[in-house]
């Protein structure tokens, strides 16, 4: 078996052997979702539908699915968690593994019967009754794809394509570090099943707004460098995005513009949104951005990592920069 957290208590194949005598789930994944997430949602879902269970993905957040998120097979379908009346008898969580960031999503997990975590975010607690999590696992949605082929003889181009999109984004598009031996195996056996790189790379990573371009201009703009230059923070407001016509996922971009920039390790773009600041870390070489997010109360992986700052967006920018000092300076 792989490299476990203390809290796993389930092989998955355990927890496909539960899977396979179930009926009705409802799988969720965490807030401001991302392609790992939800692809990791829509290939369970998908398969156990081919099964001829009764599958429902539920958003944790009622916020809606823009681009390229809505692209893939049964985003449509999903279903905020506040909104969700039908029957709970297993509640599954992908790529989340704290009840905090399942937001809505919380009291469908105490209706449940069973309760399953398949996740690679190392945490301290777990939050389900079967807990399976992977640290160095490149992506959720290949565990999820693992499962997958063990439920059924062949999974569907669709599953396959979800799961694909949830590989490809969290190793950015392969050119992360977790980008290992298992992730390009990984992706062999996607696209034998029906997944289609080509149309990922150009709905996730070659599909641009005009918009998001001139948010692009602006954090280049406004980058400021600290650490020799080492790192690097911007930010737009939420006066921008309602200037130029952005929405959230016109941002998505912009954290890895600033990573491409020349001697750049530790990235970091804000992003303001209803009273408090988001803020996207990327990482490259040997920079661990996890911490940063973590002494934020986020978390995430070694190159992409998350947090949010409830603060006004100058005040968060000066905090980052503080941080980014006190973690990455000393090593300048």
């Amino acid at each position: 078996m792989p490299p476990t957290t203390p809290q796993t208590n389930a092989s998955l194949e355990d927890i496909v052997s539960h899977l396979r005598v179930r009926d009705n789930f409802v799988i969720t994944g965490h807030v401001s979702p991302d392609g790992d997430c939800l692809g990791s949602q829509l290939a369970l879902a998908c398969t156990l539908r081919q099964m001829g269970k009764r599958a429902v993905c539920v958003l944790a957040k009622n916020d809606p699915i823009g681009r390229p998120l809505s692209v893939l097979p049964g985003a449509s379908d999903m279903v905020p968690a506040a909104l969700y009346d039908g029957p709970c008898d297993v509640f599954v969580a992908v790529d989340v593994p704290t009840v905090e960031r399942i937001g809505d999503a919380a009291r469908l997990l105490e209706r449940a019967q069973l309760s399953i975590t398949v996740d690679h975010h190392a945490a301290d607690v777990a939050m389900t009754d079967l807990v399976h999590v992977e640290p160095d696992a490149p992506a959720t949605a290949l565990m999820v794809w693992d499962m997958c082929l063990q439920l059924v003889e062949r999974p569907t181009k669709e599953a396959a394509l979800c799961a694909y999109a949830g590989l490809a984004t969290d190793t950015g598009c392969f050119q992360f570090q977790n980008a290992g031996a298992s992730a390009f195996s990984g992706a062999l056996s996607l696209v034998e099943h029906g997944a289609d790189p080509a149309f990922i790379a150009r709905e996730f990573f070659q599909y641009r707004t005009l918009a998001s371009m001139r948010l692009e201009a602006l954090a280049i703009d406004r980058a400021v460098f600290s650490c020799r230059n080492r790192c690097v923070v911007s930010f737009v407001s939420s006066a921008d995005m309602e200037r130029l016509g952005a929405v959230k996922a016109d941002t998505e971009p912009l954290v890895d513009a600033l990573r491409r920039i020349a001697g750049v390790e530790v990235a970091v773009m804000l992003r303001e949104q209803d009273g408090s600041v988001r803020g996207s870390a990327r990482a490259k070489d040997a920079a661990d951005v996890s911490v940063l997010a973590r002494s934020f109360g986020g978390g995430g992986h070694t190159a992409a990592a998350g947090f949010t700052v409830e603060d006004t967006l100058e005040r968060a920018l000066a905090q980052v920069l503080e941080r980014m000092d006190a973690l990455y300076g000393a090593s300048s």
